[in-house]
Parts: structure tokens; sequence; C-alpha cells
């Protein structure tokens, strides 16, 4: 039988020895991502989605990091399909990534899949050891010059 001992505050405040299993940034779909037409192209329409279903791993514990996901854009010609953007986010589940790189890395992805004239993201994390964390990051199409 193993022996307790007293713990002692420093005992408390050590990194653990183990941390729990999670998946590399590799574990991310964004081929999940469909969209389709948007069929008043031209005319600005700021479209907002917000989920509080939403988990990945901090790398640093292997704890879960949970948050409300919030994504506002202005759609150029597509629009995100609301499932596929659904299992895109499920797909970081078990993937240990920090919260800042979070945001940047949910940004590239979604402008990428549907190329709006501007986008923002922001990740609004529960507050975890009494520190809330929210982080915001945004992308404007550039504007091209008519010769």
């Amino acid at each position: 039988m193993k022996k307790l001992r007293n713990k002692t505050v420093k005992d408390f405040v050590k990194k653990p020895e183990f941390k729990f299993n999670f998946d590399g940034t590799e574990a991310i779909r964004p081929d999940l991502l469909e969209t389709f037409a948007y069929e008043y192209s031209g005319r600005r329409n700021e479209v907002t989605v917000e989920t509080e279903e939403f988990t990945a791993v901090c790398p640093w514990s292997g704890l879960p990091d949970y948050a409300l996901i919030t994504v506002k854009y202005v759609p150029d010609n597509k629009i995100i399909e609301l499932r596929s953007l659904k299992y895109y986010l499920y797909s970081y589940r078990n993937v240990g990534i920090f919260q800042e790189h979070l945001t940047v890395r949910l940004l590239d992805d979604l402008v990428k899949a549907c190329a709006p004239l501007e986008m923002t993201v922001i990740t609004d994390y529960n507050i975890r050891g009494g520190i809330h964390t929210v982080s915001q990051a945004s992308y404007q199409k550039k504007k091209t010059r008519n010769k």
C-alpha cells in the first residue's frame, strides 16, 4: 500500500507530471467548410454567427478550453453553410491549440473558404484560473484599383 504524505503548498503549484493526450493542429478539418452563392452580391449584409458549443484543448495542461465563438462577416459572393461550420468547429474538440492562435486560425480558414469583403472572429473563453481571455482577429479585402 502506498503511503500518503502531507502535501505542501509548493506541491500544489507544481505542473502535473502528466498531460492528457490531445491531437495536433493537423486534425483541424477546414475541408469540411462548404459555401453557397450569395444572391445579393454588391449589397452590404453583415452576417453574425455565434456558438457556445466550442471546445479545444490547452496544449500547456491538456485540459479543455470552452469558448463562445462569434464570426461576423460581410459576404462578397459566398455564404458559409452553417452545418459545415459546426462540423469544422467540432474538429477542434481534441486539438491542442493556444487560445490566441485559435482565433487567427479560425479567421484564416474561414476567409479562405468564403472570401468575404470583411470578417472578424472573436473567441471569448470561459474563465479559467481566474483569468478571462477574449481574442479578436479581423480581415478586410484589399480594394483593387481600376486602371
